[in-house]
């Protein structure tokens, strides 16, 4: 299977349950109540319940005391073993109250591992709303007015004016060093996890919290909370990155091949069977080679009566509406074109006093006795309710295998956990959840969620691509789809004014660390028709393709000029790597990317410029260490959008941005021999085309293989220099791998260091080619 639930109900396996006081590594008192990895050492302090963590990395106590929040407690230390982290160490920490924390270090893992038991010991149920297990003063060696919080509200200071609390995770950095806190929510399988921020008494403060709305204990069981990590580093991001790394390990995340998309929605609602069989054939003929491969119809398809935002019958089509063939005959048209055909709807909802639904009031979560209703989203189904989950399996079933669908938009997922509409939501919301009755009051209505998108999954199957939209509508579906969906749209929609396309960049920095890992980020289409300015365009292409997140677009492609038709084809497919973002914790979204490709020697490397200003050119300085270049005397590079070389320059990359522009450089250090700085390709500049690349000494001789697209003309632009010396071409060939006749390369020029060579064939394949050299 690709997804699975992580296990819940056994969160640690004593294997040393003695109560003595000693452990491994020491007999005495004190020696006991300290764990330690390769990352961390935790002491735990009876006297004053706390416990602090000490950071091996950074050489201090950057937990400097944290709380847990029941009461007194004994301790005692434990080897454990757990079914996802594996062997490690804990302090076990019994409360007077019922409640047992433990506090858990593995090998391997560079956090703090917490997960609380909650005990009902009387003879009534108990109903648990939140919990705060643990409340932590963070000691940076800095003023806690010149850190920065990372959260889902995006850069912010720590006090509670300024972070309103993030959901799932929180980052605490020195944006001098990026040195930093990271302590985030792994698993969300009941309960909604949130972090806040304080300053108190001049001291830095992170309290971690989970939201159940309603959780009921029975009268003598016990219930596992879900996981919170805490972990100190030299640089946050790696922090992030980790974190998003145990999200994957908890819930066994495998994500299926990235998809390039194609929504109707941003120019023409749900499109007709007539219209988008024109975009999906002129698609296939001038995308599809570059990596394009999803037709994906938007709202307006459907049947049903108006209330509270789209109609939500998505049971059948409207007759007198786009397509009054069906939904069926479009999809397999489009599957005779080799593209897979995608579709929206809403898994969730209905519309409680539709006619349609008039003997299905069954469907429907209750709130003070009536069917509830949400702004836009209709009203909320009961995803308890056995019938609900029918009505749902049957819905799914049929978009996914009677009509042929294989790539679901899921929109207003938050409907399936019978809560309030917060959008646009980044930072932390009341949101009354558990406010609502649901069929099976043992369930909380995370719960009810995560069961929702698991029966759609089993009712679509393992084929159909899973993309949720969206966070921003309530941002407890973050943590709540963990595991559950092959991509989240991350952010709001967007639209064609720069300040509306910044808002993919703004969230899909915020949440970089979780794309490619735990899904693919969304951060809703490209804009590259005639009416945005080409400097827009470009600079928000890019931005994807660097970034690698989602691709989509939304446009009758037909329309395009040349120039705007080929920013889409440099912008294919995406390259499956993992970029890291510059300065995270100082601008509020991110300036400088770095893009790395360490998977065959020599090493790419590509760094995106951006100024998101909209009227301000911007000065960018940075030294090649803190963009994350290897050390080298010198790097020579490429400016993609200039189509130039740029000159070798040391210590430092400097620029002068215009407003609302980027700038993409492929960028190597200088070489004593020719080496391959760009192509023509795609905007990664070789990381997604060239296979392999090397130079034969003895026949001084530069080869390599690329991935060519038919009949576009393929460029490779070479630095032959090194030594105090040019190298001069004097000989170039090429070999089309398998039966691929009509393969050609010729040289463009050579003016001093700089060479440009151009490889042409007739039809998609693997080119490979020699330049020789004197």
């Amino acid at each position: 299977m690709r997804l699975r639930d992580g296990l819940l109900t056994t969160f640690i396996a004593v294997l040393c349950a003695s109560g003595a006081q000693g452990g491994p590594g020491g007999t005495g008192p004190d020696d006991a109540l300290r764990i330690e990895n390769e990352w961390l050492s935790l002491r735990f302090d009876v006297p004053s319940q706390s416990f602090s963590v000490v950071s091996e990395e950074l050489g201090w106590a950057v937990i400097e005391r944290a709380m847990l929040d029941s009461g007194r407690a004994e301790v005692r230390r434990e080897r454990v073993s757990h079914p996802t982290w594996g062997d490690g160490t804990a302090l076990r920490v019994e409360h007077d109250s019922g409640r047992t924390d433990s506090l858990a270090l593995f090998r391997q893992l560079p956090f703090v591992v917490l997960v609380s038991t909650l005990a009902n010991n009387t003879d009534a149920p108990v109903t648990v709303t939140r919990i705060r297990p643990v409340s932590m003063t963070v000691n940076m060696h800095k003023p806690p007015a010149s850190l920065r919080a990372l959260g889902t509200a995006g850069l912010t200071g720590l006090d509670r004016g300024s972070n309103p609390g993030s959901y799932s995770f929180l980052a605490i950095a020195d944006p001098d060093r990026r040195a930093g806190v990271v302590a985030g929510w792994v698993s969300h399988d009941r309960g909604s996890g949130v972090v806040f921020s304080d300053i108190r008494d001049d001291r830095t403060v992170v309290d971690a919290r989970i939201d159940y709305g309603r959780l009921t204990i029975e009268p003598g069981r016990t219930v596992t909370s879900e996981t919170l990590v805490v972990g100190c580093f030299e640089d946050a991001r790696l922090g992030l990155e980790a974190y998003a790394d145990a999200i994957v390990r908890y819930y066994h995340i495998a994500l299926p091949p990235q998809p390039t998309v194609y929504c109707t929605w941003y120019h023409a609602g749900a499109s007709n069977e007539r219209d988008i069989l024109k975009n999906a054939e002129f698609a296939k003929e001038h995308l599809a080679p570059f990596g394009f491969s999803v037709i994906q119809i938007d709202d307006k398809w459907q049947a049903g009566e108006k209330l509270e935002g789209p109609l939500k019958n998505f049971t059948t089509h409207r007759s007198d509406g786009p397509y009054p063939s069906g939904m069926r005959p479009t999809a397999e048209k489009l599957k005779t074109l080799d593209l897979t055909p995608g579709i929206w709807f809403m898994p969730f909802a209905g519309t409680w006093n539709d006619p349609f639904f008039a003997d299905k009031q069954d469907l429907f979560a209750r709130k003070d006795g009536k069917p509830y209703v949400v702004r836009w989203g209709g009203t909320c189904f009961d995803m308890t309710n056995p019938k609900t989950r029918e009505y749902v399996h049957s819905l799914v079933r049929r978009i996914a295998r009677d009509w042929g669908y294989r790539y679901f938009k899921l929109d207003g997922l938050w409907t399936g956990m019978a809560t309030g509409m917060c959008y646009v939501n980044t930072g932390f919301k009341e949101d009354d959840l558990g406010s609502t009755v649901l069929h099976d009051p043992r369930k909380t209505h995370v719960e009810a969620y995560r069961d929702g998108l698991r029966l759609v999954r089993e009712a679509a199957g393992d084929d159909v691509f899973l993309l949720g939209c969206n966070v921003a509508q309530n941002m407890r579906t973050l943590g709540g789809s963990f595991g559950l969906l092959d991509a989240m749209r991350i952010g709001p929609d967007n639209g064609r004014r720069w300040s509306q396309m910044c808002r993919g960049p703004f969230s899909g920095s915020n949440l970089y660390f979780l794309h490619g890992r735990v899904w693919y980020n969304d951060p809703d289409p490209i804009y590259v028709r005639g009416s945005v300015p080409m400097e827009h365009a470009r600079a928000l292409t890019s931005w994807v393709a660097l970034t690698g997140q989602l691709n989509a677009s939304s446009l009758d492609y037909a329309t395009l000029s040349p120039e705007r038709l080929d920013l889409l084809r440099r912008s294919m497919p995406a390259h499956k790597l993992r970029p890291r973002p510059v300065d995270l914790f100082e601008e509020r979204i991110p300036r400088i990317w770095l893009l790395t490709d360490e998977r065959d020697w020599p090493r790419r490397d590509v760094v995106g410029l951006f100024n998101w200003e909209e009227k301000e050119a911007v000065q960018i300085e940075r030294s090649l260490d803190e963009i994350g270049l290897a050390p080298a005397e010198a790097y020579v590079g490429f400016d993609y959008w200039a189509n130039e070389f740029v000159e070798p320059f040391s210590e430092e990359l400097k620029t002068r941005l215009p407003a609302a522009s980027c700038r993409i450089l492929a960028v190597r250090p200088v070489a004593t021999r020719p080496q391959v700085l760009s192509t023509s390709r795609h905007i990664t500049q070789g990381i997604v085309d060239i296979v392999r690349e090397r130079w034969d000494q003895g026949n001084s001789a530069l080869g390599g293989c690329s991935r060519v697209v038919g009949n576009d003309p393929y460029e490779l632009r070479i630095a032959a220099m090194g030594a105090g010396q040019v190298w001069h071409a004097t000989k170039l060939s090429v070999a089309a791998q398998g039966d691929v006749p009509g393969a050609t390369i010729k040289l463009l020029e050579q003016k001093d260091w700089r060479l440009r060579v151009q490889i042409d064939a007739p039809r998609n394949c693997e080119v490979c080619w020699l330049v020789e050299f004197e």
